[in-house]
């Protein structure tokens, strides 16, 4: 799929109750988007047609469409593609896992949209297996687990803010896998191929993003040889990418605890990919400090 600029821009905010939906939807109206909250999916091509008849100036429209909409939700997936033909659309999908989700709807002393006479474990539940065919088919997943509410904001203003410049907006993420596996990547590359600085007295307690660290992991055998391979072969991907409309990518670099290796390789390959057509190349470290 191709970006048409005279075609009416839509994007669906969908995703679990209690994922942060609300506030993706705030940060979005500070990006000037016109938002339309727990819209029944039914609604979502009248309100294209409305804002094409009116000829006002509201090339981006957002519409939170969620599981509020009881038995409506229902045809969410067949009217997206319906819209589709004749508007662009992406549909971002906020998730969480079930921890994050308890303690957000014990803080705020409300039942699940789902929970009925169960418990909010059933309701959480039920409400992920309804929306396992809407995640699967997103063009975004973003996980909540471990942001506040200034780190979502911040997030969807990194992506989002920045969509006119770029044909795929692109994150590389370093992380520790000794903290576990992020969950809102596309692609993960291990970096624990290459030895360790941690192992090195006068390199442990510096970062990838020290020029000592970075270039001792950029000097080992196989370092450049990966980057170059990789970025390499990121290149058709990505390209792909922004045929398909698919305008939000991240790629996971892995070492042991997200300080050294990954922190290095992150930025080499980000130097070499932002060189690409249509990509935009911005950097997260989610354990660097963490130790």
């Amino acid at each position: 799929m191709t970006t048409d600029p005279d075609k009416q821009e839509v994007l669906i905010v969908t995703g679990m109750s209690g994922a942060g939906r609300s506030t993706v939807a705030n940060a979005l109206e500070d990006l000037d988007w016109y938002v339309v909250d727990n819209l029944p999916p039914q609604m979502l091509r009248p309100l294209v047609d409305l804002v094409e008849r009116a000829g006002t100036n509201l090339p981006k429209i957002a519409a939170v469409v969620d599981i509020r909409g009881r038995d409506l939700f229902g045809d969410f997936l067949e009217t997206v593609q319906q819209l589709r033909r004749n508007t662009q659309v992406q549909v971002i999908f906020l998730e969480a896992r079930d921890d994050a989700l308890v303690r957000r709807f014990e803080s705020v002393r409300r039942p699940h949209p789902l929970q009925g006479d169960g418990t909010l474990l059933d309701g959480i539940s039920a409400e992920r297996s309804r929306l396992i065919a809407v995640r699967e088919s997103s063009d975004l997943v973003v996980d909540t687990s471990d942001l506040n509410v200034h780190q979502l904001a911040t997030t969807i203003t990194e992506r989002f803010a920045a969509e006119g410049r770029a044909g795929v907006q692109l994150t590389i993420m370093s992380f520790g896998f000794k903290y576990g596996l992020p969950t809102d990547v596309d692609l993960v590359a291990d970096a624990r191929f290459l030895p360790n600085p941690f192992w090195i007295p006068e390199l442990r307690a510096h970062t990838g993003v020290e020029p000592e660290v970075r270039d001792f992991v950029l000097a080992q055998t196989g370092a450049l040889d990966f980057i170059d391979h990789y970025a390499a072969a990121m290149a058709p991907v990505l390209a792909g990418y922004q045929r398909e409309n698919k305008r939000h990518a991240t790629i996971g670099i892995g070492c042991t605890g997200g300080k050294h290796r990954s922190v290095a390789m992150a930025r080499e390959l980000a130097s070499r990919l932002e060189k690409l057509p249509g990509v935009a190349v911005n950097i997260k470290d989610r354990d660097l400090g963490r130790e």
